[in-house]
């Protein structure tokens, strides 16, 4: 009897070892294929407010690294700065359903988004591999032009009109990973927050990367957000754009789907929108054979 139960665990012990090596010998066409692919990485959502699911991704992106891919990270903090507008007590303005940035708005969003952007650079250092924090007004990356809501001033709430990627290029080069904080600059010098997907859209655009991933708190572009089981795994740009006509998509799928659109029609190959609540998310597209989430690609 103890006999048989020592086997049983062998067994166990050895069909977990078969699966690691299944797993390994699954990936090594993708990272053949993906050596030296540029992969933009949003990072928002609920993988950025969970420590844990935080730990998986900068895992992911680490890995990314170390396969030979050149990850880049975009990320957000928006409910960071919120919290913070809470806690010293300044009253949020909004227009049409969008916050007013004033003066002392920036201030704060500029300081909480660096402090952010320097929590996730200690992260993936801690992991082995090189990562260096900038924002949009470091190199020039990000200029913007003040963005208005029909007709209505937001504020220091930028619209990107030019991307200058020399340094991202330049950060790569010397194998640095670059995590990007969503704040521009204009011709006056003034600071002005951006929407961190279409930051990212437009790094992706600009470098022509190979990948542009979205991390988000869905499982992927559904037909009917109701019935779980029509999600979409892969869309061609003019599915997207039907899908966007159709008035079928809720509220906060349209934006991001029309970034997507966006994103590839600036030079990116292909765009994933990814659950970022799924542990490893990033590593299952890329390296499975099954991948997981919506990808978006030419026509």
């Amino acid at each position: 009897m103890r006999r048989k139960a020592k086997m049983n665990k062998e067994q166990i012990i050895d069909n977990r070892i078969m699966q690691k090596a299944e797993t390994l010998v699954e990936a090594l066409p993708y990272i053949q294929k993906f050596q030296g692919a540029v992969v933009v990485v949003k990072y928002g959502g609920a993988a950025m407010l969970d420590e844990e699911l935080k730990k998986h991704v900068m895992q992911d992106i680490a890995i990314l690294k170390l396969v030979g891919l050149h990850p880049i990270v975009v990320h957000g903090g928006g409910k960071e700065i919120s919290k913070w507008i809470e806690k010293v007590g300044m009253e949020p303005k909004f227009v049409n359903g969008l916050r007013v940035t004033d003066a002392e708005t920036m201030e704060l969003a500029e300081m909480v988004l660096n402090r952010v952007n320097k929590s996730l650079v200690q992260h993936i250092n801690s992991l082995g591999v090189k990562a260096v924090g900038i924002s949009g007004k470091d190199g020039n990356l990000l200029k913007c032009v003040r963005r208005f809501s029909r007709g209505q001033d937001l504020g220091f709430v930028g619209a990107i009109t030019r991307v200058n990627p020399g340094i991202l290029d330049d950060l790569m080069k010397d194998d640095f990973i670059p995590v990007i904080c969503p704040i521009g600059y204009d011709d006056a010098g003034n600071s002005y927050n951006i929407n961190a997907d279409e930051a990212a859209c437009a790094v992706a655009g600009a470098l022509h990367a190979d990948k542009l991933a979205f991390l988000t708190d869905v499982e992927g572009v559904y037909t009917d957000f109701e019935d779980k089981s029509t999600l979409v795994h892969t869309l061609s740009v003019s599915q997207a754009q039907s899908m966007i006509g159709s008035g079928t998509l809720g509220g906060g799928m349209l934006p991001k789907l029309q970034n997507c659109i966006d994103a590839i029609s600036r030079g990116c190959e292909k765009v994933h929108i990814l659950d970022g609540r799924i542990p490893h998310c990033l590593l299952l597209e890329i390296f499975t054979n099954a991948g997981i989430g919506t990808m978006i690609e030419k026509d």
